[in-house]
């Protein structure tokens, strides 16, 4: 193998690398991301939880409440 081709080889896998590391990053940036979200949705339920924990119980409904207005 001649010094050009093992120079040219050597520069493709370089670039290789430095698109991998790049992609690599992005990617670490996009689960960041989204953990912050997750974490930020968890807080949201459970603020709802609590929230529907505090309401009053219902209390016993006749069937006849529950019928539509025209009968």
């Amino acid at each position: 193998m001649s010094a050009a081709a093992t120079e040219q080889r050597l520069t493709e896998l370089e670039i290789k690398a430095s698109f991998s590391e790049d992609l690599l990053d992005r990617l670490n940036d996009v689960i960041v991301r989204q953990q912050h979200q997750i974490d930020e949705l968890s807080r949201t339920v459970a603020a709802l939880r609590q929230q529907i924990e505090q309401l009053p119980a219902p209390g016993f409904r006749s069937l006849r409440d529950e019928l539509p207005p025209h009968f």
